[in-house]
């Protein structure tokens, strides 16, 4: 009988130990189903991560190959201008300038900021190189003030005549042609006037290179279609333009209103000052504070065919992207500039 109670016993103890042994092992069992998971978790992460770096390489590499191409291509179509400046006739020239801006201006998205600023800059050069080349072709005989000299001339013998020599002051000082680049010729324009309206039509500005320099509290309008603008050294003023075929550039100004429309915007040392613009890359200013911009909003009679002379893209106007120089920071937008708000700005301008 004891015998018979010991094996009973060891038998229920056989069964008692899986039971036993199972269970401190259900804990392990959980701990083994969270495990993968987490696994699981941190390898799609990494594999995230991978493939993230993978399309920034891609995109690195398609930037790179999108510049190189238009460093060969901006190259090569210089070159081409160059040529023609020298020794080619001066509208294709003009022509080939414009297809270099614009090969520019839709490139700049994938530009680092140095490699704009060298375009900028080539093509600013190149346009003053056509502006001169342009005034050395004109007919001398255009110059007023060579045509004053020979009045002069005829009226020297009678001394009476003397006293009317006060008379070529009469276009105020403002009322001349405007200087172009120091020592160059005479350009399209006004200079040094004050208080006054100044107008310029379509027959005057037609392709033209013009400047506004010097001017004091006043109002000009430009109605037709300028080859190129600048605008220096303007206090006050009120400047309404048509479209301009390539640049306009706006130097050392302060309190200033503009409405500009073209390719290309740069503007230097300039403050306090309103910008209404059409322009088809993105404007860039360096040096500059407390500017603002809205978008163009000026019409005259003519201003449709004034822009198909141009050959602006009215469709496409980047007049809310601005590129401060001297703003480098990505995550904080440029203290320098902002857009005008909505409530604030001018919609009659007559």
């Amino acid at each position: 009988m004891e015998a018979a109670g010991e094996a009973a016993a060891a038998a229920a103890e056989e069964l008692r130990a899986p039971a036993a042994f199972v269970a401190p092992l259900q804990p392990g069992m959980a701990a083994a189903v969270v495990l993968p998971e987490r696994l699981q978790r941190r390898e799609a992460e990494r594999q995230q991560g991978v493939e993230r770096q993978r399309q920034k390489k891609e995109a690195q590499a398609v930037k790179e190959e999108q510049s190189e191409f238009f460093v060969a291509a901006f190259a090569r179509e210089r070159e081409a201008v160059e040529a023609l400046l020298a020794a080619g006739p001066l509208e294709e020239a003009a022509a080939r300038l414009q297809g270099l801006q614009k090969l520019l201006t839709e490139s700049v998205r994938f530009l680092a900021p140095y490699e704009v600023r060298q375009g900028q800059e080539a093509v600013a050069r190149l346009q003053g190189d056509l502006a001169a080349r342009r005034q050395q072709l004109q007919p001398k005989k255009k110059f007023a003030f060579r045509a004053l000299k020979r009045e002069a001339a005829a009226g020297s013998e009678p001394r009476a005549a003397a006293p009317a020599r006060p008379a070529p002051a009469a276009p105020a000082p403002g009322h001349g042609p405007a200087e172009g680049e120091p020592g160059g010729p005479p350009l399209c324009g006004f200079s040094g006037a004050e208080g006054e309206e100044l107008e310029l039509g379509p027959a005057e500005l037609l392709q033209r290179d013009v400047v506004l320099a010097g001017l004091r509290g006043c109002r000009v309008r430009l109605r037709g279609n300028a080859n190129t603008l600048r605008v220096r050294d303007c206090r006050g003023c009120t400047v309404l333009c048509g479209p301009v075929s390539t640049s306009a550039l706006v130097d050392g100004c302060s309190d200033c209103l503009l409405m500009l429309a073209c390719q290309q915007l740069r503007t230097h040392r300039t403050r306090d000052s309103r910008f209404y613009v059409q322009v088809t890359s993105r404007a860039v200013i360096e040096d500059c504070a407390t500017l603002s911009f809205a978008p163009y909003a000026w019409s005259y009679p003519g201003i449709e065919r004034d822009f198909e002379s141009s050959g602006l893209d009215r469709n496409r106007n980047n007049w809310n992207l601005v590129d401060d120089f001297d703003w480098l920071a990505t995550d904080k937008p440029s203290p320098n500039w902002s857009l005008i708000p909505e409530q604030e700005r001018i919609s009659c301008w007559d």
